[in-house]
C-alpha cells in the first residue's frame, strides 16, 4: 500500500531487539518519578502497588494489545481497532485523547531534562531555560524524523546507560539490609483512601502505555511476532525496575520520610558515594530524553493516522521522501511539545490519568467488541482463559481506572472532564467540515 509516495517496504523497520528497548523506554525508562508515592502511600503500600498492581491494569492491557496487534498489525494501532469495533466516533476520540495526552507530557519531559541540568548549570533559568528545552525536543525531533531505527537505537544506548546505575544501587543496596522496607505500610494518621487513591493515581501512571507502541506495528518487523514477544519482556523489567531498587533502598536506608523527587540520586550517593549519586542523576536526566524520544514516536503515529482515515487535514499523511516516517505529523506535534515546555509537571499528570483511562477503557472494550462484530477474524494470538479472561483484560483495567479517577483531586475534577468533552466537541467540528470535502485516500496522497 502506497502512503504519501512511500511504498509500506520502502519504511526503515526496527527488530526486535531495538523494539523491545523503544518499548520499554516508553512504558518505563527508569524508576525515577515514583519516589513521592514512598511518602504519600506509605513504604508497604508503594511496594504492593509495584508488585501487584500490574495484575489488574498493564498484564491485561499487554493481553488485549498482544490479541489485537497480532489480528490488526495496522499504522495507528488501538485507535483503528476502537474504529473498527465501535464505530467512527469512538474511534476518533480514542485517538483525539492519546494525542491531547502526549501533549501535556512531551514538553514536560523536555522541561524536567533541563531542570536536572541545572544542578550544573544554575544559570539556566527563564528564556534560556525554554531554549534548552526547545533544544532538546528538536534534536529528538530529528531522531524521530530519520526513523524508527534510528530512534530504537538511541533508546538503547540510553537505557542501558539508565539501568546500569540502579543494578549497582540493588546490589549495594542488599549487601547493607538493615531495616524492613514494607513498614510502616501507610503513613500514619492519613486518611486510608487518600492514601489508596493517590498511590493508585501514581501507580496507574508508571504502568500506563503498553498499549501504546501498536501505533507504530506497521514500522517493526514482523509485528504478529515481536510486539507479544516485547510485552513479554518489557513487563516484567518494567516490574522489576520499579520493585527492586525501591525495596532495597528502603530496606537498607530505612529513611521513607525522606523520600521525594529525585531521592534515588540521594539513595545513590548514601549508598554507594559521590560518584554513584553523579551516575544515578545523569540516568535521572537522561530517563526524561528517553521518555520524550518514545513519545514522539508513539504519538506522532496517530495524527497521521487519522488524517489519513480523513478525520485531519491530509497534510499530516506526507511521508518523508528519503526516511519513509510521517514527518509533517512529527513536526507538528513536537512544535505543540515546544509550545508548551515551559510547565511543569505538577498536576499535569492527573488530567493525563484521566485522558489515559479514556483511551485504556476504549482499548480493551475493543477486544470484546471485535470478537462480538468480527469472530471470523484470524487472531494468532488469543487472550488466554475463554470468556473468563476476557472478562478478566476488560473488566480489571475499568475498575482500575474509576478507582483513580475517584480519587483525583479538586483541581483534576475541574480541569479533566474540560479535556474529555473536548474530544466530542472536536468530532463535532470535525464532522462538519469532512462533509464539505471527500476522504483522502492514502493511495492518492502525496508528500
Amino acid at each position: 500500500m502506497n502512503r504519501g509516495g512511500i511504498t509500506g517496504s520502502a519504511l526503515r523497520k526496527a527488530g526486535l531487539f531495538y523494539f523491545v528497548w523503544v518499548m520499554f523506554s516508553y512504558c518505563t525508562g527508569g524508576p525515577f518519578g515514583l519516589e513521592d508515592m514512598v511518602t504519600t502511600a506509605g513504604p508497604g503500600m508503594t511496594l504492593l502497588y509495584l508488585l501487584f498492581l500490574p495484575l489488574f491494569w498493564c498484564i491485561p492491557v499487554s493481553l488485549v494489545a498482544a490479541e489485537l496487534t497480532t489480528a490488526m498489525p495496522v499504522e495507528g494501532g488501538f485507535y483503528r481497532w476502537v474504529r473498527a469495533a465501535f464505530g467512527d466516533f469512538w474511534g476518533f476520540l480514542a485517538g483525539w485523547w492519546n494525542w491531547s495526552a502526549s501533549f501535556l507530557l512531551g514538553g514536560v519531559y523536555a522541561v524536567l531534562f533541563t531542570d536536572y541540568l541545572k544542578f550544573w548549570f544554575p544559570g539556566i533559568i527563564g528564556w534560556k531555560h525554554y531554549l534548552v528545552s526547545v533544544g532538546l525536543i528538536a534534536l529528538i525531533t530529528y531522531v524521530n524524523v530519520r526513523g524508527i531505527q534510528l530512534v530504537g537505537k538511541f533508546a538503547t544506548a540510553l537505557e542501558i546507560f539508565i539501568l546500569l546505575p540502579i543494578l549497582g544501587l540493588v546490589i549495594i543496596g542488599l549487601a547493607k539490609w538493615h531495616h524492613n522496607p514494607f513498614l510502616p505500610v501507610v503513613p500514619p494518621h492519613k486518611p486510608v483512601f487518600q492514601v489508596f487513591g493517590v498511590g493508585l493515581a501514581l501507580g496507574l501512571w508508571l504502568y500506563s502505555g503498553y498499549e501504546q507502541l501498536s501505533t507504530v506495528a506497521e514500522e517493526v518487523e514482523n509485528p504478529q511476532r515481536s510486539y507479544p514477544f516485547a510485552l513479554a519482556i518489557v513487563v516484567p523489567l518494567s516490574i522489576a525496575t520499579y520493585f527492586l531498587p525501591t525495596l532495597t533502598s528502603l530496606a537498607a536506608l530505612g529513611n521513607w520520610q525522606d523520600w521525594h523527587t529525585g531521592f534515588f540520586s540521594n539513595a545513590a550517593q548514601l549508598l554507594g558515594g559521590s560518584w554513584m549519586g553523579l551516575w544515578m542523576t545523569i540516568s535521572a536526566m537522561l530517563t526524561n530524553v528517553a521518555l520524550l524520544n518514545s513519545t514522539v514516536l508513539t504519538s506522532t503515529r496517530m495524527p497521521f493516522a487519522m488524517a489519513e482515515d480523513g478525520y485531519l487535514p491530509a497534510t499530516l499523511i506526507a511521508r518523508h521522501p528519503r526516511f519513509g516516517t510521517p514527518w509533517i505529523a512529527i513536526l507538528v506535534s513536537a512544535a505543540i511539545y515546544a509550545m508548551l515546555a515551559f510547565q511543569t509537571l505538577t498536576r499535569l499528570i492527573t488530567i493525563y490519568n484521566w485522558l489515559r483511562a479514556a483511551t485504556t477503557i476504549l482499548t480493551v472494550l475493543a477486544v470484546w467488541g471485535l470478537r462480538r462484530k468480527k469472530p471470523e477474524m484470524h487472531r494468532p494470538l488469543v487472550v488466554p482463559g475463554r470468556r473468563l479472561g476476557l472478562y478478566y483484560v476488560v473488566l480489571a483495567p475499568i475498575a482500575m481506572s474509576l478507582l483513580a479517577l475517584l480519587g483525583s483531586d479538586s483541581f483534576t475534577w475541574h480541569w479533566a472532564p474540560f479535556a474529555i468533552v473536548l474530544g466530542p466537541a472536536a468530532y463535532g467540528i470535525d464532522h462538519v467540515f469532512r462533509r464539505r470535502r471527500p476522504l483522502v485516500s492514502s493511495s492518492t496522497a502525496s508528500s
